[in-house]
């Protein structure tokens, strides 16, 4: 019997549970004996979107991200409250878990991206690698303040990672002591473009059908009264809250996924996520991003974005009070003529799969 795989996963809207399940199932993929255990407060159905077969869930909080109300707005004081427990409670935490790990047979942590990942692995005499863009260290120091005594502490728990597999749109990542690059990782679509005209009676171009795509958090205010504009477009969204609207398609199906919808719409429309650029990136699918201000990782999505992706960068103001001009502009070409690497999925799932 292979020894399992323990995915400690961050608990900052669904992005990371997307590009931690897409390497998982193509674990399961490559070997199905391979045992395989969640440990995230994302929901259920999410990770059953990405994985088919058994996994076990372990819902845990070894991290916070960053509090906030939707994908745009961010509460510092709580951040830090929460950060603060979070350190305090580290030692328990650790002791809990390394019990978990000897009772379950783990053979091998992979972490997206929460730093105690590393000392529990440590704690538990089994490797720790990490995937990611991006380190929470790099988010919260330019806050500033008692954060900085935060990111340091971080720093030092990522120091004890044997491997991170650093995924494109990065920052330095310094705090690693082992670096290998890796690809995109995301899903890949589960029905042929047809498949999905069909079943949900697109009839609209691709340049005329448009995914709004906004995370797991979602946004409060989509002002989707700019969609009286495109009478014969045809706008796709998985936000529940939507109205009903004649060129709107509300996804409810928890086992579809916005990668699904992507390879049929001209454009995504969408704010600075690394999975959401991801799959876009992947599928070649142009993307339309709104900026996000404070938030470190951003500049870094958005000028890879500029670089290698169909593009249009909007601000807030043209989303959320304009009449959706944009989308009556061609898009732009990626500045540069390299590509990525798009099998960061593939690499990251053969390499455990080798491991274990």
């Amino acid at each position: 019997m292979s020894k399992a795989l323990y995915i400690a996963i961050t608990n900052h809207g669904f992005g990371h549970a997307v590009r931690a399940a897409s390497v998982a199932a193509q674990v399961k993929k490559i070997n199905p004996e391979i045992p395989i255990i969640f440990v995230t407060t994302a929901p259920r159905w999410l990770l059953e979107s990405y994985v088919s077969g058994d996994f076990i869930v372990r819902p845990r909080a070894f991290d916070v991200g960053v509090v906030q109300s939707d994908s745009l707005s961010m509460d510092l004081p709580a951040t830090l409250e929460k950060l603060k427990e979070i350190r305090k409670k580290q030692h328990s935490l650790i002791a809990s878990e390394v019990n978990f790990i000897k009772l379950n047979k783990v053979g091998l942590i992979l972490a997206d991206i929460p730093p105690l990942a590393a000392p529990i692995a440590k704690a538990a005499g089994i490797p720790c690698w990490m995937m990611s863009n991006f380190g929470w260290d790099f988010i919260y120091r330019p806050w500033g303040g008692e954060f900085t005594e935060m990111a340091d502490w971080i720093k030092e728990c990522f120091s004890q990672c044997d491997v991170l597999f650093r995924l494109p749109l990065h920052e330095e990542m310094g705090a690693f002591p082992d670096i290998r690059e890796a690809g995109l990782t995301g899903g890949t679509p589960q029905f042929s473009d047809e498949q999905i005209r069909q079943n949900w009676g697109i009839t609209a171009p691709a340049e005329k059908t448009i995914l709004l795509s906004f995370g797991g958090l979602g946004l409060a205010e989509i002002p989707y009264h700019n969609l009286a504009h495109f009478s014969d477009w045809q706008f796709i969204t998985f936000d529940k809250q939507a109205p009903d609207l004649p060129n709107l398609i509300k996804v409810q199906d928890k086992t579809l996924r916005p990668v699904d919808f992507m390879q049929i719409s001209g454009r995504v429309i969408s704010k600075p996520g690394y999975s959401t650029f991801a799959e876009a990136l992947r599928l070649d699918t142009p993307l339309i991003s709104l900026t996000r201000e404070g938030f470190a990782e951003s500049p870094l999505l958005l000028e890879g974005l500029q670089n290698y992706g169909q593009h249009q960068i909007i601000s807030p103001a043209e989303f959320f009070e304009g009449n959706w001009e944009f989308l009556h502009q061609p898009v732009n070409s990626p500045r540069l003529s390299e590509k990525l690497d798009k099998n960061g999925t593939e690499t990251i799932a053969q390499a455990i799969v080798n491991y274990l």
